[in-house]
């Protein structure tokens, strides 16, 4: 199947294109939050030291899922200007709309998604 009967197939592209462009602003202003609360904060006391350590921590990982789903964003609105948003990258066959309703960002098909090892975005997983 090619990439032009992908779009076919999904209707309203640019529903999809609108979709991700809402979430990256989203994400994109979590991580602005972020950062200038990080910015802002003050010495804390020995004791508390441990606590606000954890905190950072979490934030870092959180951060980390931001960005890489930024990155999945990114790929997905190429994908929709080249014309192969909506087909999976394994099997070739088009996404089910509620999945890519779901998870526009989405690279694969339900089916081939077991398949390949996906992290909590959708995305590739990463193995060493």
């Amino acid at each position: 199947m090619s990439n032009g009967t992908a779009t076919k197939k999904h209707k309203q592209p640019e529903s999809y294109r609108l979709r991700l462009l809402e979430i990256r602003e989203s994400v994109l202003g979590s991580l602005g939050t972020k950062a200038s609360a990080l910015l802002r904060e003050e010495r804390v006391c020995e004791g508390d030291q441990a606590q606000h350590s954890l905190a950072d921590a979490i934030s870092l990982r959180l951060n980390g899922f931001d960005y890489l789903q930024l990155r999945q964003i990114r790929e997905a609105l190429d994908r929709l200007d080249v014309g192969g948003f909506g087909m999976c990258m394994s099997c070739e066959q088009p996404i089910a709309p509620k999945r890519l309703r779901a998870l526009p960002w989405a690279k694969y098909c339900i089916a081939c998604q077991d398949g390949v090892g996906e992290d909590a975005l959708g995305g590739d997983q990463v193995t060493e």
